[in-house]
């Protein structure tokens, strides 16, 4: 049993008068070994509460850095921190927090090639990422290695929180045996979501991270619950452990992590219906002026926050029934946010006829990093 300071003591005093956790269950909890995948939303108020109640050891995979954007949810960051790189500003926010919890940076994006090397030392997992592929590659690792996975999501006003364990429940497979076709799902970013929310769910992943080290309560093993914040309304949605599973079932053909980019139909490169074209190509094209068009397929919201001069505005969901607009005799440059909508268009577009097609690199968003900077970034 680890022994606690006089420190430790004093701070973690309303735990131990409780009887459910005492200095036994606060000892349980500084022998932990936590791991957030993603420190953003979620990531934010779980790891805030898991440092204050004493997680002796927790792993944050991380790689990106502070931005702008963040701020309105990741609470872990100050507006100091845009620029930094997330994961010395949460350390550095997590210690001050609670000098006796070890932070373990894990600057890397979580991959086939390394998940089970970090995972493997960690005595659950926590999901706070915000992509299917992660999803899947989480959730495959977790299986493969015997961890508990403590999962959540957030959507606008919308958020999920579950406990997948394939010893005692159903995986994450179970649920959603195939990822949703690319692009029918929006990303927060795209989507946009209440800045509370992620505090929210955020917090009850925590809460059942904590009783799963106490061995305290039901946790949500088996039950997806569903949190609609405009009716201030939770559902709760039993699960089974699907026999058939590929990863947790009877036979499984998962032994090992697989290509979750090409599971999730993220595109490796390219699709055939179109090139890509660098920003600085197309804003030499266009201050050349070049015959060239640049067709901008976000939503009508988005065009509000930041757009391109001269751009055509025709919102993804809305292109089929508006291709009489365009000319399929000229050449398009397709963009949005980043790219993979822009992707989704040019399909659409070649199964029209378009020929004279290419996607901007980085979309709208490396046109603000690289070409001008008073276009404003978001997401």
């Amino acid at each position: 049993m680890t022994d606690l300071s006089q420190s430790e003591l004093l701070r973690y005093g309303r735990h131990l008068v409780m009887p459910e956790v005492t200095a036994a269950g606060q000892a349980k909890l500084k022998a932990a070994r936590v791991l957030c995948v993603g420190a953003g939303g979620l990531g934010s108020p779980l790891t805030m509460y898991l440092a204050a109640a004493g997680i002796g050891t927790l792993g944050l995979v991380e790689y990106d850095d502070v931005d702008l954007s963040n701020i309105q949810r990741q609470i872990l960051y100050a507006t100091a921190d845009v620029g930094r790189p997330k994961l010395d500003a949460a350390a550095e926010r997590l210690a001050g927090i609670n000098p006796h919890v070890d932070v373990v940076r894990h600057a890397t994006r979580l991959a086939s090639d390394n998940v089970m090397d970090i995972v493997a030392s960690y005595d659950l997992v926590i999901d706070g990422t915000d992509n299917f592929p992660t999803r899947y590659l989480v959730n495959d690792a977790c299986v493969l290695a015997g961890k508990p996975n403590v999962y959540g999501s957030v959507f606008r006003f919308e958020g999920q929180v579950a406990v997948f364990d394939a010893a005692r429940g159903p995986c994450y497979r179970c649920l959603f045996p195939e990822p949703p076709p690319p692009g029918a799902v929006p990303s927060c970013a795209e989507g946009g979501v209440l800045g509370v929310l992620p505090g929210i769910i955020g917090t009850l992943q925590a809460l059942e991270a904590i009783k799963l080290i106490l061995g305290l309560g039901d946790d949500l093993t088996g039950r997806l619950v569903l949190f609609d914040a405009l009716a201030f309304e939770f559902r709760e949605v039993r699960l089974r452990k699907n026999p058939d599973c590929v990863v947790c079932g009877t036979n499984p053909s998962i032994t090992a992590p697989i290509d979750y980019d090409a599971f999730c139909g993220a595109p490796a490169e390219p699709v055939a219906a179109a090139g890509v074209i660098g920003v600085r190509d197309m804003a030499r094209l266009l201050a050349d002026g070049a015959d060239v068009r640049l067709l901008d397929v976000r939503n009508h919201y988005e065009f509000d926050i930041a757009s391109i001069d001269g751009a055509i505005r025709i919102p993804l969901d809305e292109l089929p029934s508006r291709l009489g607009e365009l000319d399929s005799a000229h050449r398009y440059v397709v963009t949005c946010h980043h790219g993979p909508r822009a992707f989704r268009a040019c399909e659409i577009l070649s199964g029209a006829g378009f020929r004279k097609l290419e996607v901007l690199a980085g979309g709208i968003d490396a046109w603000s990093v690289e070409i001008d900077p008073s276009v404003p970034r978001y997401g």
